[in-house]
C-alpha cells in the first residue's frame, strides 16, 4: 500500500481547530509511520468512550496516558484503580532505551512527570473518605440498588415519605433498619393509618437485602459527612487537572457495593453539575476500570438507570470511559453511546472468542488500508485500534496505533510513598472525621424509650388507683363492720339485760 497516501489520509483526518491531546502514531502492515499522529480533539471527549483487550496487552497504561494528557489540559480525572497499579501516576516515570526507541518512531518527544493525584477510598483503605447517606440517594435509587420488587419499592417508599413529614434524618442503613423496625413494631398503627398496612413478610425482605448490602461495605459508604463531587474539579498551582485515584483492590469481590457507590456518583454529579451543551472541553473525566463488575451483578432496573445516565451526563461536560477485556461486558445500549474506542488485541482460543472478535470489527468504520477482523488478533503489547469522532461529531480514520509510553511511574507507590501522599491530602482533613448526629436511630430510639416510660408510668398510675380504690372500699368495708359489730354488741347487751329482768319478773 502508498504509505505516504496512508500518512496523508491519516495526517488529514486528525487535523483540528480546537485542542486536543496526542496518544500515539499511526501502524501500517506493522510499522509506525513517524509523525502521523492519532489525536483525540477535548470537543468531544464528553461523548464517552471504550478501552478494551485482553488481558495483558495494555489498557492500563491506556488509561495513564489518557489521565496525564487530561490532566495537562487542566482537566481534572477520576480513576477507579480496581488492580492498586494507578498510585505511580502521582511519581515521574524514568527514560528506557525501549520507551525512547518507542517516542522516536511515534516522532514525539519522550519527559518523565509526575502529576497532581488525590486519593480516595470507599472502604477501609487510608485515602479521602468517600461517603453518601441514605436521602441523599431516595426511595426510587435505593430500591432499584437493593432490586427491591414493586411491593418493597412501595414499603421503601412510605419510609422515605414518614421520615420526611416526622423531620427523621436518613443518614446510613442504620437509620433505614431502624425505621423499618419500627413502621412493623411499635409505630405500626401510626405507619397504617397515616400511609396503609406495611406488610411484613415484604418488610423483612427489605432487611435481609440491607443486611446483604451491609456485608459488602455498605455501612461503610453509607453516613456523613456526604462527599460533595466539586471537590472532584480541583486544580493544583500550577493549573493542572487533579487526578483522583479511588482505590478499590479490596472490593473486587463486593461487585453490589461498587455498583452502588459509581451509581450514586453519577447521580450525584448529574444533579450537581450546571448544563454545559457542547464545550469546548469538558469538566471531568471519569475512567471505570473493570467495567464489567458494575454491570455483572446489576439488576435490570439498575442497567436501565446506568445507560439513562450515560446518555444525560454529557450535557454537563463529563466523559465516561469503560475499560474491561470484552466489548461485550458492556450492555448494547451504553456501547451505543460511546464516541471513543480504544481496542487492543483480542485473543481467538475459541469459537465463541472467534464470534466476538467477529462482532467487535463490526463496531469499527471500514478502512482500505486494514482487514480488522485480522489486526485485531496481530496487535502487540501497547498497540490498539483507535477510532474517536472529530469535532463535528464524525469518527475519525480508523487507525493501528503504536500508543506513546506514559510519562508517569508505570508501577505502584511503596507503602511509605502512599502514606506520603495520603498525609499531604487537601480534602483528608474534611471527610475523614466521621460524624454521627442524631438521626431517625436516635430519634426513634428516644420516641420509643419515651413511650415506653409513659406506658411504664399509665400502668404504675393504674395500679395506684387500683389499690387506692380497694383501700377505700377497704375502709368502708371496715366501718360497716364496726357499725354492725356495735349494733350486735349493743343488742345482745339488751337481749342480756331484757333476759335478766324476765328473769326477775319471773
Amino acid at each position: 500500500m502508498d504509505t505516504e497516501a496512508f500518512r496523508e489520509h491519516i495526517v488529514t483526518g486528525n487535523t483540528f481547530k480546537g485542542e486536543y491531546i496526542t496518544v500515539g502514531g499511526a501502524m501500517l502492515n506493522g510499522q509506525t509511520i513517524t509523525d502521523a499522529h492519532i489525536k483525540i480533539p477535548l470537543r468531544t471527549l464528553n461523548r464517552h468512550g471504550l478501552i478494551a483487550g485482553a488481558t495483558g496487552t495494555g489498557k492500563t497504561k491506556t488509561l495513564q496516558i489518557l489521565a496525564e494528557n487530561l490532566s495537562e489540559k487542566g482537566i481534572p480525572v477520576l480513576l477507579m484503580d480496581m488492580k492498586g497499579d494507578l498510585s505511580g501516576i502521582a511519581k515521574a516515570g524514568s527514560n528506557h532505551p525501549k520507551i525512547n526507541e518507542r517516542h522516536q518512531k511515534i516522532g514525539l518527544p519522550y519527559t518523565p512527570k509526575d502529576f497532581p493525584v488525590e486519593l480516595l477510598t470507599i472502604s477501609e483503605q487510608n485515602g479521602v473518605r468517600l461517603r453518601a447517606t441514605v436521602s441523599e440517594f431516595g426511595p426510587v435509587l435505593f430500591s432499584r440498588i437493593i432490586d427491591a420488587s414493586n411491593a418493597q419499592s412501595g414499603i421503601i417508599a412510605i419510609l422515605f415519605k414518614y421520615c420526611d413529614d416526622k423531620s427523621l434524618p436518613l443518614l446510613d442503613l442504620k437509620d433505614f433498619k431502624k425505621v423499618l423496625q419500627y413502621a412493623t413494631d411499635e409505630g405500626k398503627e401510626e405507619i397504617q393509618d397515616l400511609y396503609g398496612r406495611i406488610s411484613t413478610a415484604s418488610a423483612g425482605a427489605i432487611l435481609r437485602k440491607i443486611v446483604q448490602l451491609e456485608q459488602q461495605g455498605g455501612d461503610i459508604f453509607f453516613g456523613e459527612k456526604s462527599f460533595e463531587v466539586d471537590d472532584l474539579l480541583k486544580l493544583d498551582e500550577t493549573g493542572r487537572g487533579k487526578i483522583n485515584v479511588i482505590r478499590l483492590t479490596d472490593i473486587q469481590d463486593r461487585p453490589q457495593l461498587f455498583s452502588t457507590f459509581m451509581l450514586s456518583l453519577l447521580a450525584e454529579i448529574y444533579s450537581t453539575f450546571p448544563e454545559r451543551g457542547d464545550s469546548e472541553r469538558p469538566e471531568l473525566v471519569i475512567f471505570i476500570d473493570e467495567a464489567h463488575l458494575i454491570f455483572r451483578e446489576a439488576s435490570k432496573a439498575l442497567h436501565s438507570q446506568i445507560e439513562s445516565i450515560v446518555k444525560l451526563i454529557r450535557s454537563k461536560g463529563v466523559g465516561l470511559y469503560f475499560v474491561t477485556q470484552n466489548p461485550t461486558d458492556v450492555p448494547e445500549g451504553v456501547l451505543s453511546q460511546l464516541g471513543l474506542k480504544i481496542q487492543h488485541a483480542l485473543r481467538a482460543f475459541t469459537a465463541k472468542d472467534r464470534k466476538a472478535i467477529k462482532l467487535t470489527a463490526e463496531n469499527y468504520p471500514d478502512s482500505e488500508y486494514y482487514d480488522t477482523k485480522e489486526v485485531l488478533t496481530s496487535l502487540g503489547t501497547g498497540e490498539a485500534l483507535v477510532s474517536a469522532l472529530d469535532e463535528k461529531g464524525r469518527p475519525t480514520p480508523l487507525a493501528a496505533t503504536m500508543m506513546r509510553a506514559p510519562m508517569s511511574r508505570m508501577d505502584i507507590l511503596t507503602n511509605q510513598e502512599l502514606d506520603d501522599l495520603y498525609k499531604k491530602s487537601v480534602l483528608a482533613p474534611k471527610y475523614n472525621n466521621s460524624i454521627d448526629r442524631e438521626s431517625a436511630y436516635e430519634m426513634l430510639t428516644a420516641k420509643i424509650k419515651k413511650a415506653e416510660s409513659e406506658e411504664v408510668k399509665e400502668k404504675a398510675k393504674e395500679e395506684r388507683a387500683t389499690v387506692k380504690r380497694s383501700t377505700r372500699t377497704s375502709s368502708k368495708s371496715s366501718a360497716t363492720e364496726k357499725a354492725i359489730l356495735k349494733v350486735l354488741t349493743s343488742a345482745t347487751v339488751i337481749r342480756g339485760v331484757l333476759g335478766i329482768l324476765g328473769k326477775m319478773i319471773k
